[in-house]
C-alpha cells in the first residue's frame, strides 16, 4: 500500500481473508504514504504492517515510469485507473522477496476480496500467477500480478534489482511486465484465483460464483462512488461494500449470474 485509498481496500481484503478461516499470517507491506490511523485499523484486523522503501532505481528509470510518462507511452484503454494510482510504486511489491522469515508467501493486491479459503496456494511452487483474462481468450498467454506465489530469498531479490533497472529499460505494465519477463516459465493458476471484475460483463460464461476464490477489482475501484462502470458492476460493488462496512456478507449462492451468461 502506498496511500490511504489502498488502505481502505486492504481492510476489506483482510476481513474477507479472515472470513475464509485462513490460518496464514497476514502481512501488509506499506510505504510512507499510509496514515498511522489507517495502519492501526489494519493491525486491528489481524495484519502485521511492515514498512518498506521504494526500490533504489535510477533517476532515469523513475522518469520513464512516472505516471504521465508511462501512461503516454502505454495508455490504459480498456478501463480507468483512479487518480491515486502511481505506477512507479508498483515495483515495491518485489520487497516481498525480502520477507525471509517466511518459507513461502502469497501476494495479494489490496483491491481484492478472498471469497474462499486459498491457503493451498502456500504449497504451490514459485512462480505461479493467473492469466490476465478479462477481454478475450487471447489473454491467456499474459499473466496478472495481482496474485502470485513466491519463495522469499535475498539472492532472488538481488537478481531482480539487477534485471529491473538498466539503460532504456521500460516495463510497459510495470511489475506485471517485469515479473513475466523474470519468470518466463511461470506456472498458470486457474482464473478463479484471480478473477478480474471485467469478466463479469466481457466474458460472462467464465464467471462461476461456486468456483471463485479471489475476486480482483482491476481498473476502477469499488470504493469510488459512481465511477463509469458502477452500473455494470453493481453486484460486485455491493459485495465489496458489505466487507468494507463489516456488514453481513450475502451468501454467494444467492448472488445473480452475470448478464449475458449462457444458461447452465
Amino acid at each position: 500500500m502506498t496511500n490511504a485509498d489502498y488502505a481502505r481496500g486492504a481492510r476489506a481484503l483482510l476481513r474477507s481473508v479472515r472470513a475464509t478461516g485462513s490460518t496464514a499470517d497476514r502481512v501488509v507491506l506499506h510505504t510512507g504514504g499510509v496514515p498511522d490511523a489507517a495502519l492501526a485499523e489494519l493491525a486491528e484486523e489481524g495484519a502485521r504492517p511492515v514498512a518498506v522503501d521504494l526500490l533504489p532505481t535510477s533517476d532515469a528509470f523513475n522518469e520513464r515510469h512516472a505516471r504521465d510518462r508511462l501512461h503516454a507511452r502505454a495508455p490504459f484503454t480498456k478501463g480507468g485507473k483512479p487518480p491515486f494510482h502511481t505506477p512507479l510504486d508498483n515495483f515495491a511489491k518485489l520487497r516481498l522477496w525480502q520477507l525471509t522469515e517466511y518459507r513461502t508467501a502469497v501476494f495479494l493486491d489490496a483491491d481484492m476480496l478472498m471469497l474462499r479459503n486459498s491457503d493451498r496456494l502456500f504449497d504451490y511452487p514459485e512462480f505461479c500467477a493467473a492469466p490476465n483474462v478479462y477481454e478475450s481468450m487471447r489473454d491467456f498467454h499474459r499473466m496478472n500480478s495481482g496474485v502470485f506465489t513466491a519463495r522469499p530469498d535475498e539472492a532472488t531479490f538481488d537478481r531482480m534489482l539487477a534485471a529491473l533497472d538498466g539503460p532504456g529499460r521500460f516495463w510497459r505494465r510495470t511489475d506485471q511486465s517485469f515479473l513475466q519477463d523474470f519468470f518466463p516459465d511461470w506456472h498458470g493458476l486457474p482464473v478463479t484465483y484471480n478473477m478480474l471484475q471485467y469478466v463479469w460483463f466481457a466474458l460472462p460464461d467464465l464467471w462461476d460464483w461456486d468456483a471463485i476464490h479471489i475476486l480482483h477489482y482491476q481498473y476502477e475501484k469499488p470504493w469510488h462512488a459512481n465511477h463509469e462502470r458502477a452500473r455494470e458492476l453493481a453486484p460486485l460493488i455491493a459485495l465489496w461494500n458489505a466487507f468494507d462496512a463489516g456488514a453481513p456478507v450475502p451468501n454467494l449462492a444467492t448472488l445473480p449470474a452475470p448478464p449475458g451468461a449462457s444458461a447452465a
